[in-house]
């Protein structure tokens, strides 16, 4: 499993031209589900997340959760991370979970942050259009 982590000062997601998920403070991920993921990793993913300190404190380090701040979290479902354009143009996503199985982790993971944080999300497999205003900007990538 792997997210992309960026900490923001807002970010969105819109379907259709409408709204379906909206933030303020706090983390915009993408998530990626690998073929050989489990419950497990997707419980591991969670807990990554929601321990990750990424958020500056009084004296400007970055050592502060997201709980420590009340921020929130937009979830995305990506599996284009794990597109792989190693010999060609074109990247190959046959390492990405078919949806039978990355749904139902993504979903997981989505509850599970759930119970300590506010989370939004935009639709699995559907065409979004996310918009966000990076904090630092601060990216981490996680991996599992």
């Amino acid at each position: 499993m792997r997210a992309v982590v960026q900490r923001v000062k807002e970010a969105s997601v819109k379907i259709d031209g409408k709204v379906v998920g909206s933030i303020d403070q706090g983390y915009l991920i993408y998530l990626g589900v690998h073929v050989s993921d489990t419950i497990d990793i997707a419980s591991k993913m969670a807990q990554k997340i929601h321990a990750l300190r990424i958020f500056e404190d009084e004296q400007g380090k970055m050592n502060l959760s997201i709980s420590q701040v009340h921020g929130k979290i937009l979830l995305i479902s990506q599996f284009t991370l794990y597109g792989d354009p190693k010999g060609n143009n074109r990247p190959s996503f046959i390492e990405a979970a078919r949806p039978e199985l990355a749904e139902p982790l993504y979903e997981h993971v989505f509850h599970a942050l759930s119970q300590d944080h506010h989370v939004e999300r935009g639709i699995f497999g559907a065409d979004m259009k996310v918009s966000s205003v990076n904090d630092g900007p601060v990216t981490i990538i996680i991996e599992f």
